[in-house]
């Protein structure tokens, strides 16, 4: 007889490799459900209702859950891991891999503190899992209420929390502790400077009339960059771009943004006299900069982050989106700073101090 697969790490591998493909978030959802329900059901239960065929009477499992528990009980890989591993993407070239393998952690994740889909411990093992030795917790501000931004008294417990779970968390990888910090209309950063002092590192973010005028926007942009707090100026263009695949074309249509309008040689200026560091994000709905900014921002001499921007745990191995798009405009690993070790990191960011 053929050895029973574990259908939890099966179910929640699907989920993984949909949410790394940027599919729907309800089917993301309908394996991460199942592999909850059939995590807390003893594994005698789960046979038999194999046998009779009733685990799609379980609240949380549907027909195709529940056919993947049943191959997976019988030792077979499920029809349907097989078909989305079947069709992956094709290896990264050369120049991008060598980039991926530099990078030992992500320094923007968020977690379902704000508007991320998992807990903190979830997205954790899941980095650790892909060989991450760090990544940096970026939870939203407060004045993104839309994504549940943390208040000064919520990010407190969190860091309260985080230090507790990096007690439990496995040896080689921490989390780091800081925020996803919103750029404010006067160039301010949405946060107590005493909490902003006590973070491992602050990503700053327009979230906000991304379609204010150029020196309106660039005056923004400078004067946040020059706040000893921020360490890196995230999505710095602010475009949504369209995904292919993502429902129909009117769809994909609505869901994109044009980039603000910016000096770019001042931003760039600005990076580059405070030693700060420009965000190369990597979801597949956002590509920012655009390749001709982040030339000229690589031909300037600017250090950079590779960010996924993960928003679940699958969206994690998003890097190699961001990887391409660095190795396309020649910037160079050790200009990476999630390159470097999560001390030589830390060490970088305090300077700013």
């Amino acid at each position: 007889m053929p050895t029973p697969r574990d259908p939890v790490a099966d179910l929640r591998r699907i989920a993984f490799l949909l949410e790394r493909a940027n599919e729907a978030t309800y089917r993301v959802r309908a394996f991460r459900s199942a592999a909850a329900v059939v995590a807390k059901t003893p594994h005698d239960e789960l046979v038999a209702r194999a046998e009779a065929g009733t685990l799609a009477k379980m609240a949380g499992v549907g027909e195709v859950t529940a056919r993947c528990v049943t191959e997976s009980l019988a030792g077979e890989e499920p029809v349907y891991l097989r078909r989305i591993t079947a069709t992956e993407g094709a290896d990264l070239p050369a120049e991008a891999a060598a980039i991926r393998a530099a990078l030992r952690g992500d320094c923007h994740v968020h977690s379902d503190w704000s508007d991320g889909g998992s807990p903190i411990e979830e997205m954790a093992l899941a980095a650790a899992d892909l060989g991450h030795e760090y990544f940096v917790l970026t939870d939203h501000s407060p004045r993104l209420t839309v994504a549940r931004g943390l208040t000064a008294d919520r990010l407190r417990k969190q860091l309260d929390h985080v230090a507790r779970l990096n007690e439990a968390l496995p040896d080689g990888f921490r989390i780091l502790t800081g925020i996803e910090v919103d750029i404010l209309e006067d160039g301010g950063l949405d946060q107590e400077d005493e909490l902003l002092a006590r973070l491992d590192l602050v990503v700053g973010s327009v979230h906000s009339r991304l379609r204010d005028d150029s020196a309106r926007m660039t005056r923004r942009m400078v004067t946040a960059i020059a706040n000893p707090h921020l360490d890196v100026l995230g999505h710095m263009t602010g475009r949504k771009v369209s995904v292919a695949g993502e429902g129909d074309a009117a769809h994909r249509k609505a869901r994109t943004r044009p980039p603000s309008d910016f000096d770019l040689e001042k931003v760039v200026s600005a990076v580059l006299e405070h030693d700060k560091a420009i965000e190369i994000n990597s979801r597949p709905d956002r590509l920012d900069p655009p390749k001709r900014m982040l030339t000229v921002a690589r031909e300037a001499g600017c250090h950079f982050t590779v960010d996924t921007d993960a928003h679940a745990p699958g969206q994690l191995d998003w890097l190699d989106f961001g990887c391409e798009r660095a190795a396309l405009c020649g910037v160079p690993a050790d200009r990476i700073v999630n390159t470097w070790t999560a001390e030589r990191l830390t060490r970088w960011t305090a300077s700013h101090r």
